[in-house]
């Protein structure tokens, strides 16, 4: 007896419907096709122990299972429970009516229990683009993949609920969960808060302007003088997720295994802080089943780097085409797959190999050890930051003082009118939605300079031996001052104050 039951493969941040065909007939032997990988090949054992455990046995026949399509890599465990009802109602061990109104996925333990999978949301989301009625799925993952509408979610223990389902008729209720509810109950609730930073005025308003643009930063100081601490706050300065923006973000969360089992839905945007020593391919993503990297994994939030020079050099090359096109693209020899990867990228670092400024009577690293230390950063990969922030030490006054700094809300409420400005104002531009994105033929039309803002600029550029990269960056960082204060024209003290956040490009600094 053929029959047919349905699972699905997720490929990038999208899934695909798969077709797992039982045929039962004479003979002796289990033959399973499809491109399965080794964990699918495995799963005769865990099905066969699992249905003895639970009343129920493999039929003494040769079994044929087909996944299609055929020419599709299938990978993971998530299929045990679809090829094991499908082995159960192709013996007429149980029945076989509706099942084509279902998808059903999980991987089995060898007493029937379900073990969570990776991947359900973009799943379910395709599951009922395909006009599928309902879902079932390991309990852990049934709060994410519920927030899609119009599809039953049913979370299970064990296989037994689901012979139950289909053999005995038996209820089970749906997972419901409040989408709009979850997604605002919990859209201000922050870790950390600008409000706990002491001192770092300049520091914090630097942020701001980042946060208000769009614009990568990093952050030069000594160990110690907050980098970390400030860099962490940034996600609770930067305007809410939209609806739209949470279910992506979570979608690439859910297919790389990174939501809890409580999670349904992110309402944050996500802060991932990688260690120095990632590799390129967990950095950007691939492997020889791809999964999506730290860059991705950072959509629509923020990637920190800390201690940036001490990042393997072409491990950070490999960000500079995902910076500039914000998605990433891993190809192999028969497929091709896109994560998307729009992200604030915030680093840090010491001002030298001492850990001091070039100034400071501490630093003890000559010039050739300060040229060798900055050069690790490579000018391609710099000309993509926008900001360049120097962190002293707090002063003893300002850790003392007991009085509470402004609180991340207040500083959002800023960013968000800021933001509301450069969508109005590019609205007519493709892909560019805040002043971070835009080009040189932008730069023109959107920001242009009285004759006292360009001899300012000209004077700085000539004074203080800004290079000819900076030119662009202190312009979009002067367009977004002006949209703080709700300036329509880029005035003088703009630019000014622009130009104090491009420290590395002045001399002395060794790039």
């Amino acid at each position: 007896m053929l029959v047919k039951t349905y699972g699905s493969a997720v490929y990038g941040v999208n899934a695909q419907v798969i077709t797992v065909e039982v045929n039962i007939d004479k003979g002796v032997g289990y033959q399973l096709v499809g491109m399965p990988d080794i964990a699918i090949k495995e799963s005769a054992h865990r099905i066969s122990a699992a249905l003895k455990n639970c009343g129920y046995k493999m039929p003494g026949k040769k079994i044929t299972v087909n996944m299609a399509p055929a020419d599709l890599r299938k990978e993971g465990s998530a299929y045990d429970l679809t090829i094991a009802i499908g082995i159960l109602a192709a013996s007429e061990q149980i029945k076989s009516e509706n099942l084509e109104q279902y998808l059903i996925m999980g991987e089995l333990s060898l007493d029937g229990s379900l073990q969570p999978v990776k991947g359900v949301l973009p799943i379910a989301i395709q599951a009922k683009e395909d006009g599928f009625k309902g879902f079932f799925l390991p309990r852990q993952n049934a709060k994410e993949a519920a927030i899609v509408t119009g599809l039953e979610v049913y979370g299970i223990e064990n296989i037994a609920e689901v012979i139950g389902f289909f053999d005995k008729n038996e209820k089970l209720e749906p997972v419901v969960v409040n989408t709009k509810e979850e997604f605002f109950e919990n859209l201000n609730k922050f870790p950390f808060d600008f409000s706990e930073v002491k001192g770092q005025e300049n520091v914090k308003r630097a942020l701001e302007i980042a946060a208000a643009g769009g614009h990568n930063v990093l952050l030069i100081g000594p160990p110690g003088s907050g980098k970390t601490m400030l860099a962490k706050r940034i996600p609770s300065i930067l305007p809410p997720l939209t609806l739209a923006e949470a279910l992506e973000t979570t979608k690439i969360h859910s297919v790389a295994g990174k939501l809890g089992s409580e999670s349904s839905l992110m309402t944050v945007r996500p802060f991932r802080a990688p260690h120095h020593t990632i590799s390129g391919v967990a950095l950007v993503g691939g492997g020889s089943y791809p999964q999506p990297g730290e860059i991705s994994l950072s959509h629509n939030g923020v990637l920190f780097l800390d201690e940036l020079p001490e990042f393997n050099r072409q491990v950070l090359e490999v960000m500079r085409q995902p910076l500039e096109d914000r998605v990433v693209t891993i190809s192999r020899a028969k497929f091709t797959i896109t994560y998307p990867s729009s992200f604030m990228l915030v680093a840090s670092m010491n001002p030298s190999p001492s850990g001091y400024f070039p100034d400071d009577p501490k630093n003890t690293s000559s010039l050739q050890e300060m040229q060798r230390y900055m050069n690790k950063i490579s000018g391609p990969l710099l000309d993509r930051i926008d900001i360049h922030i120097e962190v002293s030490p707090v002063p003893f006054d300002d850790l003392s003082n007991k009085r509470t700094g402004e609180n991340s809300l207040k500083i959002r409420d800023r960013v968000v009118q800021a933001r509301k400005i450069q969508m109005e104002r590019y609205r007519e531009v493709e892909g560019v939605y805040y002043n971070a994105q835009i080009g040189p033929k932008q730069l023109d039309a959107f920001c242009k300079l009285d004759e006292v803002s360009k001899n300012l600029l000209k004077t700085a550029i000539d004074r203080l031996g800004l290079s000819a990269r900076a030119y662009d960056r202190i312009l979009r960082v002067g367009r977004t001052i002006a949209d703080l204060e709700q300036s329509e024209k880029i005035e003088s003290r703009h630019i000014a104050e622009a130009i104090q956040y491009r420290s590395l490009d002045r001399e002395g600094w060794g790039i």
